[in-house]
C-alpha cells in the first residue's frame, strides 16, 4: 500500500512539472517586464517616428506580421535574407519587391538591444508588437500583444509561395488558407480588414478593374486613370478609401462593390461572409475588438519557445 502511494506522489509529481513546464512556455503579456521593463515602450517609440514619417509604413509593419505567421508560424523567417543555405521568403510571389519595413525592424532591433541587451527581444515579437503599434497609430484599437516567441533559424520561400493567399483568391481558397492555421472565418474577415490601411501594385487588382462586373462602374473607372490596361504595373493604388486611417471604410467599400483586389470583394459577394462584412462596416466598436482577438490568435502560430530557434543578435540572419 505505502509502494502504490509513493508511485502514486511519483505520478502527480510528474504531472505538476509537466504541467509547470508547459505554463512556463506559454506566450505572455507580461514577458519582459522583468528582464527588460523598457522594451515595449521602446519598440514604440522607433514606430511612432516611422509611421508619423511616413503613413503607408504602418500598413508595412502590419503585413510584415501576417506574412511572417502564416508561413510556418510566427517565428520572425521572414526577415531572414537568403544564403547559400537559406532560401528566404523574401523572394516568394507575394513578397518580392512588395513586403518592406525591414529598414525599420532594424531599428527597432538595434534600440531594444541598447536598452535590454543583446538576444533579450526576439524579432518574431517586435513584429508582433510593432504590428500592434502601427495599428493604433493610425487610430485603430489596441490589444495586448503575448510575447516569448523565439527566431526560426530558417526560411522557405516554397513554403510562403504555397502559404500566402494571393490577391485573386478565391473565397473559398481564402476559408482553407486560413483554416490550416487554424483561423476560421470570422478571422479570415476581420483579419482581411487590415486592407483599410496601404497600397497595392496595379497589377495585384489590375484584371479586377477592367474584366469583373461585381464592380462599381465608376471607381473602375477611377481606378483605370492610375491603371491603364498595358504598363503601368508598378504604380500604386490605395487599398481602401481612407488608407492611411485604420477605420471600417475598407468594408463600407466592399459593401459598395469597391474592393480594390478580387480577394477583398470576394468577401462581400453572395456568399457565407456578407453579414460580417455588414456587420463591421457598421459597428466600429465590433471591428474593433475583433481585430484584436484575431491578431493574438494569429500570433499563436506555431510559434518557437523554450529551447526551441534561438533569439536572433540580426534579425536578418540566423546567429
Amino acid at each position: 500500500m505505502a509502494g502504490s502511494n509513493g508511485f502514486a506522489y511519483i505520478l502527480l509529481a510528474m504531472v505538476v512539472v509537466s504541467i509547470s513546464a508547459n505554463s512556463s512556455d506559454a506566450l505572455t503579456t507580461n514577458f519582459y517586464s522583468k528582464v527588460c521593463p523598457k522594451a515595449l515602450q521602446t519598440i514604440k517609440k522607433v514606430v511612432t517616428a516611422a509611421v508619423t514619417r511616413e503613413p503607408r509604413m504602418g500598413a508595412s509593419l502590419l503585413r510584415l506580421h501576417f506574412h511572417d505567421c502564416f508561413v510556418n508560424g510566427c517565428d520572425a523567417s521572414v526577415l531572414l535574407d537568403s544564403t547559400s543555405s537559406i532560401d528566404g521568403e523574401k523572394g516568394a510571389f507575394s513578397n518580392v519587391n512588395s513586403v518592406r519595413g525591414f529598414d525599420v525592424v532594424d531599428r527597432i532591433k538595434a534600440a531594444v538591444d541598447k536598452v535590454c541587451g543583446p538576444q533579450v527581444v526576439s524579432c518574431a515579437d517586435i513584429l508582433a508588437v510593432a504590428a500592434r503599434d502601427s495599428v493604433v497609430q493610425l487610430g485603430g484599437g489596441s490589444w495586448k500583444v503575448e510575447l516569448g516567441r523565439r527566431d526560426s533559424t530558417t526560411a522557405s520561400r516554397t513554403a510562403a509561395n504555397n502559404a500566402l493567399p494571393g490577391p485573386g483568391s478565391s473565397l473559398q481558397s481564402l476559408k482553407a488558407n486560413f483554416r490550416s492555421v487554424g483561423l476560421n472565418e470570422k478571422d479570415l474577415v476581420v483579419l482581411s480588414g487590415g486592407h483599410t490601411i496601404g497600397v497595392s501594385k496595379c497589377s495585384n487588382f489590375k484584371s479586377r478593374i477592367y474584366t469583373e462586373t461585381n464592380i462599381d462602374p465608376l471607381f473602375a473607372r477611377n481606378l483605370r486613370l492610375t491603371c491603364p490596361r498595358t504598363g503601368g504595373d508598378n504604380r500604386l493604388g490605395p487599398l481602401d478609401t481612407s488608407s492611411t486611417r485604420f477605420d471600417t471604410q475598407y468594408f463600407k467599400d466592399l459593401v459598395r462593390r469597391r474592393g480594390v483586389l478580387h480577394s477583398d470583394q470576394v468577401l462581400f459577394n453572395g456568399g457565407s461572409t456578407d453579414a460580417l462584412v455588414r456587420r463591421y462596416s457598421t459597428n466600429a466598436a465590433a471591428f474593433a475588438a475583433d481585430f484584436g482577438k484575431s491578431m493574438i490568435k494569429m500570433g499563436r502560430i506555431k510559434v518557437l519557445q523554450g529551447r526551441s530557434g534561438q533569439i536572433r543578435k540580426n534579425c536578418r540572419r540566423k546567429n
